[in-house]
């Protein structure tokens, strides 16, 4: 990429920038865009991401390296790094450099989940016990196929899974994904890893869920919900469906779960 970006000399440090910025935006960016030079560094830096350039847990050059190849300051990359850690896509780690986040980290993979214990922590909690239903291969309706940016019919995979706390059935969800980036996924491959399921889906098939968007409402369980979480048709759920977003903005699954919440609460933190 650094080969694209042509050296200008420099003659004062604003019109530098304004140099540099043309010449970023020029060649890796398309057409010229007005926007700040440290958002135009960001962008560059998420398109190496986007091409796996460095994966997640790879430590990625230093401020000083990024600053030399894209020709700008190294205040401009640290401010571009500094945003790109507050989207969670990369980790600063003191006096080891700044990592590519993954959801591997302990500190990122309870990132999507926001059912937590009325007493206690995640942490202290431990890990929910869980329970495939099924994983199988299902053709896209027009509703998913929307959702997912795919066309009606296209093939996906269809997971089903009740996730247990203290042995009691709490969330029953229902995932889509694209079948093409997930082939092979198969109820051994859910069965047999402990970790979050976006770690799996990074490590086994290379895709990075760095966002998701929530919709949340309160339902009745059908008769199927019902037997599997163990409770009265009656009872109200929390309704929780997620679009979760790779790199690029694009949809990678859909999840749809049922939370029972007896002992639990949802926790969104608004910053």
């Amino acid at each position: 990429m650094s080969s694209s970006i042509s050296p200008t000399p420099p003659h004062s440090e604003h019109a530098d920038q304004s140099s540099e910025a043309g010449s970023v935006v020029g060649a890796a960016l398309g057409p010229p865009a007005f926007s700040p030079l440290y958002q135009q560094i960001k962008a560059l830096i998420l398109h190496s991401l986007q091409q796996s350039e460095w994966l997640p847990g790879d430590v990625i050059p230093s401020e000083f390296e990024l600053a030399a190849r894209f020709k700008v300051s190294q205040g401009t990359v640290r401010k571009a790094i500094d945003e790109l850690a507050a989207d969670h896509l990369l980790v600063r780690k003191q006096g080891k450099g700044t990592f590519v986040a993954t959801h591997t980290e302990h500190q990122v993979q309870y990132r999507f989940l926001r059912l937590k214990p009325d007493l206690g922590t995640i942490q202290s909690e431990g890990p929910a016990q869980r329970n495939i239903v099924f994983c199988k291969k299902v053709r896209a309706t027009a509703e998913v196929a929307t959702l997912l940016g795919m066309r009606t019919s296209d093939a996906l995979i269809q997971v089903r899974r009740v996730l247990s706390f203290a042995s009691i059935p709490t969330i029953c969800e229902d995932l889509w994904l694209p079948a093409g980036p997930f082939k092979g996924l198969s109820v051994e491959h859910l069965s047999e890893h402990h970790g979050a399921m976006y770690s799996l889906f990074e490590t086994e098939f290379g895709v990075r869920m760095v966002r998701a968007s929530e919709r949340i409402k309160a339902v009745l369980p059908d008769e199927q919900a019902a037997q599997l979480l163990q409770v009265a048709a009656s009872i109200p759920l929390l309704s929780v469906e997620r679009i979760a977003f790779t790199y690029n903005d694009t949809p990678m699954e859909l999840r749809r779960g049922l939370y029972l919440t007896d002992t639990h609460h949802y926790q969104n933190d608004l910053n």
